[in-house]
């Protein structure tokens, strides 16, 4: 074995290319690996191209590819190479020996990527836990010098070589992680039970990285999370409520970007935060309206959506920065006839504000589907009905007759209004529904 450099910001990168690949927007590609070495604060120094009918066992690039490799990294004095394609333990090993430097594949840049992004303790502990995944499969014939154990006085150990000990030591770290991780889901359950018992809908921010989902957030919430132009700026969740208007709001989260053959340590690890997303009620599928390979970055994301359980939770479109390619803002709606009046898509700029008036009226459409709405009226000693209803934050508009009579207008969640006809009936013999919402309350004449 080598000694490897203490540092590694000077890279040379290889991009392959695969018969396979031959469908996808090869340059798109290659600008987003150059894309992610940037991101993480690497100085690429130079990205070579490698084509390949299928990766060669040893070293994956080919020995001719390699020697190309080897003189680019002494002409450009590189620290470290990087290869767009994931590369087996063997093959890293190898590579490493006949170029005397680091080399890592593009799921230890990603790694890399979110260990520097991680701020949160929860965030943290989830790419630790990726780390040590993928370390695991790395420490195969890492300490050969030290394989066989010596005997004699003073000499004698615990019976193991030192890769059993890492690997036990290892074990140990991700069983803790893990327990700690478990701890940590349990009380986010707690929060989203809290959440759905009070009948609050979520929202979920998805899409590729670097789409713009953390400017939409913050133009939403009117809040200051962290957005760059950079792959992978957000990590760490964020909830914050939202109001959508007539007495209606919901709890909305801005969720780490996705990537196209996203590493599958990482989805394991971060299982407990992506639940926020298979767990909400609308996701907000953020696009950039400017890339031209949106539709396979769409479908990229569905298939990461479905790989953690959230394939058929309902998306609105959001195709953002359209200040970038002079488009105007729109809105889409369904081509069913039964949903002709539900948006499906909306155009507009996070950056600028261009389009966004009417985004809140098309979410809080999607959620308004299994609400109800109507007046309530109590007498002046139902305090406690009248406290029970703006504890709710269900209230609209309250007005007071002369007789002290108070008429609330309401905006529920069917769930929620049928337990308080359960808990209360009061509250059925006293509300009047809308007209468009009469079927289905528990108001008087009503069936629930």
């Amino acid at each position: 074995m080598f000694e490897r450099p203490s540092s590694g910001e000077r890279v040379l990168l290889v991009f392959i290319v695969e018969r396979v690949d031959s469908l996808r927007n090869i340059e798109d590609d290659r600008n987003e690996f150059v894309e992610l070495a940037t991101s993480a604060g690497l100085i690429v120094t130079d990205c070579l191209t490698c084509n390949r009918d299928r990766p060669d066992p040893r070293l994956y690039i080919g020995s001719g590819k390699l020697e190309e490799v080897a003189d680019a990294v002494r002409m450009h004095e590189a620290e470290a190479v990087l290869c767009s394609k994931p590369l087996s333990p063997s093959q890293e090993r190898n590579l490493e020996a006949e170029l005397k430097i680091r080399v890592l594949d593009r799921n230890a840049l990603i790694l890399d990527i979110f260990a520097q992004r991680a701020r949160t303790f929860e965030g943290k502990l989830q790419v630790e836990l990726a780390q040590l995944v993928h370390l695991s499969t790395r420490l195969v014939r890492g300490w050969t010098h030290l394989e066989r154990q010596k005997g004699g006085i003073g000499l004698r150990g615990p019976g193991e070589t030192q890769l059993e000990t890492d690997r036990r030591l290892l074990a140990i770290r991700v069983k803790t992680i893990r327990r700690r991780l478990e701890k940590v889901r349990k009380q986010r359950e707690q929060g989203r039970r809290k959440r759905s018992k009070s009948g609050v809908p979520a929202v979920a921010v998805v899409g590729y990285t670097n789409a713009g989902k953390s400017t939409l957030f913050n133009r939403l919430t009117d809040d200051k999370v962290y957005a760059a132009d950079q792959l992978f700026a957000t990590l760490d969740p964020t909830l914050r409520r939202l109001e959508l208007g007539a007495g209606q709001h919901c709890i909305i989260a801005d969720t780490v970007g996705f990537i196209s053959q996203l590493p599958h340590e990482l989805v394991d690890a971060f299982r407990s935060t992506l639940v926020e997303t298979r767990e909400a009620d609308l996701l907000l599928h953020v696009v950039d309206a400017s890339d031209e390979e949106k539709d396979l970055k769409i479908e990229s994301v569905n298939e990461v959506l479905a790989e953690i359980g959230a394939g058929d939770v309902p998306q609105l479109l959001v195709y953002n920065k359209i200040d970038r390619v002079s488009l105007t803002p729109r809105i889409d709606y369904a081509h069913h006839e039964a949903d002709e009046s539900r948006a499906s898509a909306i155009w507009l700029s996070a950056l600028t504000g261009a389009g966004f008036a009417k985004l809140t009226d098309a979410i809080g459409g999607l959620l308004d589907t299994d609400r109800i709405k109507g007046w309530l009226h109590l007498e002046p000693s139902q305090g406690r009905l009248r406290s029970l209803v703006y504890e709710a934050e269900a209230v609209v508009e309250e007005s007071a007759q002369q007789d002290g009579t108070l008429i609330i207008e309401l905006n529920v969640d069917r769930i929620v209004f049928e337990s308080w006809c359960k808990n209360f009936p009061e509250i059925g013999e006293r509300f009047s529904p809308d007209s468009a919402d009469s079927e289905g309350t528990c108001g008087s004449g009503g069936p629930l």
